[in-house]
């Protein structure tokens, strides 16, 4: 490939090759390269923008060096380019000038957007108390956007991923373990014997370093367990395939933990040594038999024995995984608590094989005066409630915009980043009355999705391929570093979070806590802190750092004291029990679809993430609409064919906005249906994904709340089918105009 050169801020590839060869990419002349990590999704992978000698873009591929995706890209990290080179971005900062839902705007200038935000800003704190305005971010530039919103006074800032996607696992393992699951997640699936996917679709989700992981154990002969109404990507990689009833899950699980129990397939020396709660683990699930559960979950005795007992022979290297999107149907904490615990009784926590400790990079802030002490907190809202929930509810903000009787906290502001809320957050009409309330909502997005159409204010982002942002230090086996720099100058006239951050900061008279001059500076600062420097990061992209804690498992007899209230593994909780709830998971019966209805499930696919790629032009070419999926016998019944449409229909009545094509296929129960979730945009500027498929959002108009810790149960839900589109039928996105609603001199998004 030639000779490697360090030039500048970038790699010169240069040599005795006119063309150079990427990945089957031809890049003729002189190609750099610099560093990034992917934004597509949560897992972050570091990697490389080539771009071609006149300074255009045209690769993506991973770090070597980078243990998140050891030097592979999954299909969407290297479709990242169709992000900077997507024709349908924001491109200026707009104002409102009509209504909330009619896409009325105009485009102004930076300084004109933050001024008008900064005044509102200005006003509801004296009104309200800024503790009233609210952060909902996912990805990168929460970082500095948080620091603004703590400089301004209030700490509420949420990640729309607890309440509607992890929370629950992460309540649970803080109550069993006392330690978060994290993300990525502490799976050892290389060195794993058996792992157990109980509604966790590794392959489809395309968590990298999971999906690579499970590969090679594969490769290596461990056995994979998958419980799933659907026949998913991992089912068929898997010796057993549990087709469970949806719904029916915690009967499973409580009958594997009894069944470990009542054949001494447990860890006896682990459990003894480190658990809590035992014997009446021991008792209460004593009723839980196969053949109870055959009749509960549909999946028959001699399975449900057979899969316990190959978790017994390959403990303690067993993973039964806790998943990711687990809110189900509202007891999700108490399914995941007893996924925990049947994790704790084969001995896999800190063990090869099982759960590692992971270890993070500490990376100091940079120095700032004192954030102002928040007089009052999302929790104000919901007194004696979510005790327990170790981070902000997104719904639960949402919920408390709404004026309400006796409620000591109405949130009144919304600044959003990169997350679109209609199609995040369930239940669309209690979102959309939400923002109606709103004094002011904010939206900082790189794309013209739903939820900037009922902004008041529009920031266009720029692109990750094009800013700086925060070090990336997530945890995993061993502490590592990574870099994003810019690989193209901003397109258009948008901007990184940091900057909009900071510079609204100083039009608010918050300057002291962004001191730095601009994100290089800051970036320096802290990475020499510890024994790096941009420049070199510039150069290697990723980096080891020492280890501060001396081993990934726990050793043979060592002692250990868990962060609970017992200091044990606990697989009684007392956390738990303090707070009025079951200290042990209890099976408790779920609706089941009425007549004529299916229930609605929904999923990922390997092409796309959420909605935000739907429209990428790179993505589209490989997936550019969802289809339901339809068991044979429910198609018969229907008179449905493949590639036929149908417009589906809720149990409220609800109507899909868009019509949906079948698939006809013996992959799914006859009780279900399924749709990759994040299709159905109704957003006429996305022009590739407009009313391509449907949104199973749309149809989610039933939300079981987990009283733990308000986890929002999205899978209550069930549809039926219409050969033609109804009249008169509910759509709750009636509302938004779809249209290029734009007066003379305005501009439309």
């Amino acid at each position: 490939m030639g000779s490697l050169a360090v030039a500048g801020s970038s790699f010169s590839l240069a040599g005795s090759f006119s063309e150079l060869l990427i990945n089957n990419t031809k890049l003729s002349g002189e190609a750099t390269r610099t560093p990034t990590y992917c934004e597509i999704c949560f897992w972050k992978c570091a990697g490389w923008v080539y771009k071609d000698e006149t300074g255009k873009i045209r690769k993506i591929t991973g770090n070597e060096d980078d243990p998140h995706c050891n030097g592979r890209l999954c299909p969407r990290g290297t479709g990242g380019v169709g992000m900077y080179y997507d024709d349908d971005r924001l491109r200026s900062p707009l104002i409102r000038t009509n209504v909330r839902g009619k896409q009325e705007f105009r485009e102004v200038s930076w300084d004109e957007a933050l001024d008008y935000i900064a005044d509102k800003l200005k006003k509801i704190a004296a009104e309200h108390g800024p503790e009233c305005t609210a952060l909902f971010t996912h990805g990168s530039g929460g970082k500095f956007l948080g620091q603004f919103l703590k400089a301004y006074g209030s700490n509420n800032i949420t990640a729309p991923s607890f309440a509607q996607c992890r929370g629950p696992r992460e309540v649970a393992w803080l109550a069993t373990f006392g330690d978060l699951v994290y993300s990525p997640e502490r799976t050892d699936i290389r060195d794993t014997r058996c792992l157990v996917l109980i509604g966790s679709h590794i392959g489809e989700n395309m968590h990298n370093g999971q999906v690579q992981e499970m590969s090679d154990a594969i490769d290596k002969g461990a056995v994979i367990i998958t419980v799933d109404p659907r026949f998913s990507t991992a089912a068929g990689k898997s010796k057993y395939w549990l087709p469970i009833k949806p719904s029916t899950d915690l009967a499973l699980l409580l009958t594997w933990i009894n069944l470990i129990i009542r054949n001494d397939w447990y860890d006896r020396e682990y459990v003894e040594k480190y658990t809590f709660g035992f014997e009446q683990l021991r008792e209460e699930v004593s009723k839980y038999t196969p053949e109870w559960a055959y009749g509960i979950t549909t999946i028959k005795p001699d399975m449900i024995i057979d899969s316990a007992k190959a978790m017994h022979d390959a403990s303690p290297a067993v993973i039964i995984h806790p998943g990711r999107h687990v809110t189900w149907y509202g007891d999700d904490t108490q399914r995941l608590r007893a996924v925990a615990i049947l994790n704790a009784l084969l001995g896999s926590w800190g063990r090869r094989g099982g759960f590692y400790f992971p270890e993070k990079a500490s990376l100091p802030e940079y120095p700032h005066p004192p954030f102002p002490k928040p007089r009052r907190t999302w929790r104000d809202a919901y007194p004696g409630q979510y005790a327990l929930a170790s981070e902000v509810l997104s719904s639960g903000i949402c919920d408390a915009s709404i004026p309400a009787v006796g409620r000591n906290c109405t949130f009144k502001a919304w600044i959003v980043n990169g997350t679109n809320l209609i199609e995040t957050l369930p239940n669309q009409q209690k979102t959309l009355e939400a923002i109606q309330h709103l004094d002011l909502l904010v939206v900082i997005d790189t794309m013209p999705m739903e939820i900037t159409g009922w902004a008041d204010v529009v920031l266009p982002e720029c692109t990750y391929l094009e800013r700086y942002d925060a070090i990336r230090d997530s945890p995993h086996r061993e502490p590592y570093i990574a870099l994003r720099m810019p690989a193209a100058e901003p397109a258009y006239n948008t901007r990184p979070d940091w900057w909009i951050a900071k510079k609204l900061a100083g039009k608010m008279g918050l300057g002291d806590y962004f001191p730095y001059d601009d994100i290089e500076e800051y970036l320096d600062w802290q990475l020499k802190q510890i024994g790096s420097s941009l420049d070199e990061m510039k150069r290697i992209g990723v980096k080891k750092l020492e280890s501060e804690f001396d081993g990934l498992y726990l050793r043979d007899g060592e002692d250990i004291t868990f962060n609970t209230n017992t200091g044990k593994i606990e697989l009684y909780s007392t956390a738990l029990a303090d707070e009025g709830f079951d200290p042990i998971p209890v099976y408790t019966p779920h609706e089941d679809p009425p007549e004529g209805f299916y229930r609605l499930i929904y999923g990922r696919a390997p092409a796309h993430t959420f909605s935000r790629t739907s429209n990428n032009p790179n993505l589209t070419d490989i997936m550019d609409e969802n289809h339901l999926w339809v068991n044979p016998k429910v198609a018969k019944l229907w008179d449905l064919k493949t590639g036929q449409e149908v417009w589906l229909e809720n149990q409220d009545g609800v109507l899909s906005q868009f019509s949906i094509k079948v698939r006809v296929t013996e992959r799914i129960r006859w009780d279900s249906v399924y749709m990759v979730h994040g299709f159905g945009h109704d957003q006429v500027r996305l022009r590739r994904c407009f009313g391509k498929g449907a949104s199973d959002t749309n149809l989610i108009t039933r939300v079981h709340l987990d009283p733990v810790m308000g986890g929002t149960g999205m899978r209550g839900n069930f549809v039926t089918f219409h050969a033609e589109k109804p009249d008169g039928k509910i759509n709750i996105k009636a509302g938004i105009m779809n249209g290029t609603q734009t007066k003379e001199g305005g501009a439309d998004i």
